[in-house]
């Protein structure tokens, strides 16, 4: 035994050696490199401002209510885009015959839906209505710039303020609201997107809908009627009463849900509000031909589930090829089915039996028994 602890010491010992020696020598290259002013090469380098593009005229910002998006941008030109967004305070159903105090933007939940061109100058104007209880503010994840703009906008109940920004970056990104204590905001309701498109435009769909993920913390269980608080502990304990899309079990269900017709194509701006849960999004019947991942610019495609992290996106489009209801859930499944994060997709139009026949046959089964094997 001693022989080998010798050795065994004598080995790691060298290894210590060796390590140390390599060490000594990334520092000595890290600090040459520092010195002599070199960076690091990065496969795709992160691209520079060297010059903003020429702000032509203003607009004012068509803003939408879930499950609408605003109409494609058909300028080819960067211009000053005016948003005027309200913040409001006001009890809205979580489920027929629940209801709870939401904080909005736009008194929708989520927010209004915001369209811009990559290169606008936005104009961003909050207003807190005078009977809000406390302050807010806006985190736009598009804006380069401190806390997004929630410095900038930090808004006592009935006042305006107003920042500017430069849409530099295309993509589609969450907002919410970022007073203190921000988890608390967020869970009341105040998220939303905004759509950066790129300067080329985005290829024409047929359709393009709204839906946005988020948990709701109350004092009670699913469904459970009446009027129901927020609990602290529930979301400390990240176990919602509800997880839903676009702020109801029933927002996009039943007379609610979206259409489509056979042959269409169909584009998602999907967020997920938070404030803690990932949500595995899924169309039920579908492939999704194309999923922009954290609502990027690049795209994978044939893709079954994506996930979306709280705080993020994903935009998904997809061609409806047979009539029908396609389901949207969160794949993580007991919150589909138990606490509300449901949605349809009401497909009409003829059948194609090339492609999904439905039920051919439904006749009685016997097993066979063991010498039938």
């Amino acid at each position: 035994m001693r022989q080998f602890d010798t050795k065994s010491k004598a080995i790691w010992t060298v290894v210590g050696a060796i390590g140390a020696l390599l060490a000594v020598s990334a520092l000595a290259f890290s600090l040459s490199s520092a010195r002599s002013g070199a960076t690091v090469a990065y496969a795709d380098p992160i691209p520079s401002v060297t010059s903003l593009p020429e702000v032509r005229g203003e607009e004012y910002a068509v803003l939408t209510a879930p499950p609408h998006v605003p109409d494609p941008i058909t300028r080819n030109h960067a211009t000053r885009v005016i948003v005027e967004l309200e913040t409001i305070e006001q009890d809205m159903e979580l489920a027929p015959g629940v209801t709870y105090n939401m904080w909005t933007f736009g008194g929708t939940v989520p927010g209004s839906f915001i369209r811009v061109r990559e290169g606008d100058l936005v104009e961003f104007r909050l207003r807190n209505r005078h009977d809000s209880t406390v302050p807010h503010n806006i985190d736009l994840h598009a804006v380069s710039g401190p806390g997004g703009g929630a410095k900038a906008s930090l808004t006592m109940p009935g006042h305006e303020t107003v920042f500017e920004f430069r849409a530099l970056h295309p993509g589609l990104y969450v907002y919410h609201c970022a007073t203190a204590p921000v988890g608390l905001h967020v869970a009341n309701g105040m998220y939303g997107l905004i759509l950066v498109e790129p300067r080329e435009g985005m290829k024409p769909v047929d359709r393009e809908y709204y839906v946005m993920q988020s948990e709701f913390y109350t004092d009670s269980g699913f469904n459970e009627q009446g009027h129901h608080p927020f609990s602290m502990e529930r979301a400390l304990a990240e176990n919602p009463s509800y997880v839903l899309f676009n702020g109801h079990t029933e927002a996009l269900m039943g007379e609610n849900a979206l259409g489509a017709n056979v042959g269409e194509t169909i584009r998602l701006f999907v967020g997920n509000g938070g404030p803690n849960l990932a949500s595995s999004f899924h169309v039920i019947g579908a492939v999704l031909d194309n999923v922009y991942p954290e609502g990027g610019t690049v795209a994978n495609h044939n893709v079954q589930t994506t996930l979306v992290p709280a705080g993020g996106s994903a935009i998904t489009e997809f061609r409806v090829n047979v009539p029908g209801d396609l389901i949207l859930v969160d794949h993580s499944i007991f919150r589909a089915f138990n606490k509300g994060a449901l949605g349809t997709i009401a497909v009409s139009g003829e059948d194609k039996l090339g492609i999904f026949s439905g039920q051919l046959d439904n006749r009685p089964y016997d097993p066979p028994t063991a010498h039938q094997h």
